[in-house]
């Protein structure tokens, strides 16, 4: 029993009770459950700002959250960095896809947040280094785009708290920033990763269209006097370039390119590419990653720039050493079922039940 607005008791009796339960339960029906959601932060990079080949310095960073993502959660981040030539644009254009990857995490796995680290530039990549010949993508990632995300979206305090991950050119970066910033990045998932470049990056730098360019051109080319190449493997060497061998903090925005005036190979500045190399740097630094972190490895056996060759190579490396490693190898070519793949990575830092890519 109970009463209106105006005193007058209103009695339910048992089919107003039965009435009222039915309307309950079709509003429960009808109710919608929460759906991931997707956040675009947008970066003011002051790493970037005035970088030498004029790209954006602001920048979007889309946020990727699961509906377990309620205020005050503390869930895990995981900063994911795209392969060569993609952009964070791309994410966000293809969100649904992401949105329901991220969720297919958050209850397969665990809740966590996706976040997209844009390094695109005017060659089409930055390996996520820093250099004075394109900018300084790795502060951009690990200081800038990090603190802004845990500005909104606290990481949580123990346990795996940081990921970060990436696919061809991001696993490369993956390798990198995970090694140089072990206290940030519990775990690092590196999907055929650029590695062991006298394998993946030297048949690359020998075709004729990146060898037969004359320097002068190179050169033209760099300080953009002449249009950016049209060929692929050019541009992608002018960046790997860029990334690798700068000229230094006197010469901003230039590079030393891999031959000479009369066109000869310049084995000094190839070593300078190698001394980027995961590879040669996990060989020559038993302490390249901590005990502490996770490394997740992985190549597919068909790839066409023998990722995996690198990549098992460094498991090989790491396994005798303290570290968590580990060096998966499914089937197929270098970008193929890439999201998939990344699942199953996260189901092994994570210690979940393994799925095979098939």
């Amino acid at each position: 029993m109970r009463k209106n607005r105006t005193g007058r008791k209103f009695n339910f009796g048992v089919r107003g009770a039965w009435l009222l339960g039915l309307l309950l339960a079709f509003a429960n029906v009808n109710t919608p459950a929460a759906e991931a959601r997707l956040e675009v932060i947008r970066l003011e990079s002051r790493a970037l700002k005035n970088n030498p080949l004029h790209d954006p310095a602001t920048r979007p960073v889309p946020v990727f959250l699961p509906a377990q993502a309620t205020n005050g959660a503390r869930l895990p981040v995981i900063y994911y960095l795209p392969g060569y030539g993609n952009s964070a644009d791309n994410f966000i254009k293809n969100s649904n896809v992401w949105l329901k990857f991220t969720q297919q995490i958050a209850d397969e796995i665990t809740p966590l947040v996706l976040v997209v680290a844009d390094g695109k530039t005017r060659w089409g990549g930055s390996q996520y280094l820093n250099s004075p010949a394109q900018g300084n993508y790795e502060d951009f990632v690990c200081d800038e785009i990090v603190s802004a995300v845990e500005a909104k979206y606290s990481a949580p305090t123990t346990g795996v708290r940081r990921i970060i991950a990436g696919h061809s050119s991001g696993g490369f970066g993956a390798l990198r920033l995970g090694g140089d910033r072990q206290k940030l990045f519990d775990a690092v998932v590196a999907l055929s990763p650029d590695s062991d470049f006298p394998t993946s990056h030297l048949p690359l730098v020998k075709v004729a269209a990146v060898a037969m360019v004359p320097l002068a051109e190179i050169k033209k080319i760099a300080a953009g006097k002449s249009p950016a190449p049209k060929n692929g493997d050019l541009n992608y060497a002018l960046g790997l370039s860029a990334a690798y061998a700068p000229r230094g903090f006197l010469h901003h925005g230039e590079i030393d390119w891999l031959y000479d005036a009369q066109g000869k190979f310049r084995e000094d500045v190839w070593q300078r590419w190698l001394d980027n190399d995961p590879l040669t740097i996990v060989r020559k630094n038993k302490d390249a990653f901590a005990a502490s972190q996770a490394i997740y490895l992985e190549g597919a056996a068909q790839d066409e720039y023998s990722a995996n060759i690198g990549a098992r190579k460094i498991f090989e490396v790491l396994k005798t050493r303290p570290a968590r490693c580990t060096f998966y190898e499914p089937p197929g070519h270098h970008s193929d079922h890439v999201r998939e793949r990344l699942q199953r990575g996260l189901e092994w830092v994570f210690n979940r039940p393994l799925t095979d890519i098939k």
